[in-house]
């Protein structure tokens, strides 16, 4: 049994050069180990060399900046109430919670876009359609090439994961990671107030599925929880952040633990954030990977919400929409 705490000790988040690990070069076998190293120590890594075009980075970012900074009406004419059962659209600060407490943020989510006539959304299932995307030149085709790019290099940095835990490329199809379920956000939080109110752009949390990669601005503030205490993991340029989610601890007995992170916004100016989750398959029931060792203990008593990724039954949709009901709670009738 691999003897682990719920939390490890660690004092940073390391850099990884993933280019051998896209490009399929020789020294990918060192990057993997690398990755490995990285899911068990933190839960957290930052990736260089990921073959994203910068130039759609920062054309997504300019984009995202000059949507904020639209008024409240304009920007509530994509409300996420307009988009019903998908759970796409804008929401205003303060309307997401983590533990029941508001967010410092605003944010639009987003997803695989689906026409009307496909089946899923013919089906009325929940969190599958179209995007509501604002009227701002380029923004929706923006949008939508870099959430291709980051499925991508979502898939590639899964095979290297799955690859350093002794499994081959068929487990992608087996464990319903080659057809994954794609979420996309792009978060403001606004600049610090003066007397310190809602400080916490968002709180301590995990994230659900397999695998989030993250782009940040130069603001700073995304801290880590290790043993001892909080790590900041400041933006670095060229690279993105990834760290693993619940999905991927269930799916490793634990060896790879999903660890909390928070976010604080203490500058002068707004924060830009861009999450993308790399998840398993809506439909898919996430098994724990058979033939790995155990890691610690379940460790739900610790955990910021007390709920157990391990013991749940269901699809990973029911996982993801047991969270929803409590992120958005006014749009609960709407989703579920």
């Amino acid at each position: 049994m691999v003897v682990r705490m719920s939390l490890s000790e660690f004092s940073r988040v390391p850099v990884i050069d993933v280019a051998p690990l896209v490009n399929h070069t020789a020294e990918r076998a060192k990057t993997i180990e690398q990755i490995g190293t990285a899911c068990r120590q933190c839960g957290f890594f930052y990736i260089a060399g990921h073959g994203v075009d910068e130039s759609l980075c920062r054309q997504l970012e300019a984009l995202s900046r000059r949507f904020f900074d639209q008024s409240e009406p304009e920007k509530m004419r994509i409300a996420m109430s307009r988009g019903g059962r998908t759970w796409r659209g804008y929401f205003p600060v303060g309307g997401e919670l983590t533990s029941g407490k508001p967010d410092r943020k605003e944010g639009l989510y987003f997803g695989a876009e689906l026409a009307a006539d496909h089946p899923a959304v013919l089906a009325g299932k929940p969190l599958h359609g179209p995007n509501l995307f604002p009227e701002i030149p380029g923004f929706r085709e923006t949008v939508l090439r870099y959430i291709d790019s980051l499925t991508q290099l979502g898939r590639a940095l899964m095979s290297g994961i799955l690859f350093g835990l002794g499994l081959d490329q068929n487990c992608l199809q087996e464990l319903s990671i080659a057809d994954p379920f794609i979420l996309f956000r792009i978060f403001n939080y606004p600049p610090a107030t003066e007397d310190g109110d809602m400080p916490w752009g968002v709180g301590e949390h995990t994230d659900y599925g397999l695998l989030t990669i993250l782009r940040q601005d130069d603001t700073g503030g995304l801290q880590v929880k290790s043993r001892s205490g909080w790590v900041d993991a400041p933006p670095i340029p060229g690279t993105f952040v990834c760290n693993i989610g619940d999905m991927l601890d269930r799916l490793t007995h634990g060896i790879y633990r999903s660890t909390p992170h928070r976010v604080i916004n203490t500058s002068k100016r707004n924060r830009l954030s861009l999450p993308f989750f790399f998840d398993p398959n809506f439909e898919a029931r996430i098994p724990p990977i058979q033939g790995l060792e155990h890691g610690a203990p379940d460790d739900f008593r610790e955990r910021w919400d007390q709920a157990s990724v391990h013991q749940f039954s269901g699809t990973y949709g029911d996982y993801l929409l047991s969270k929803v009901s409590k992120v958005f709670p006014e749009l609960r009738k709407k989703v579920l």
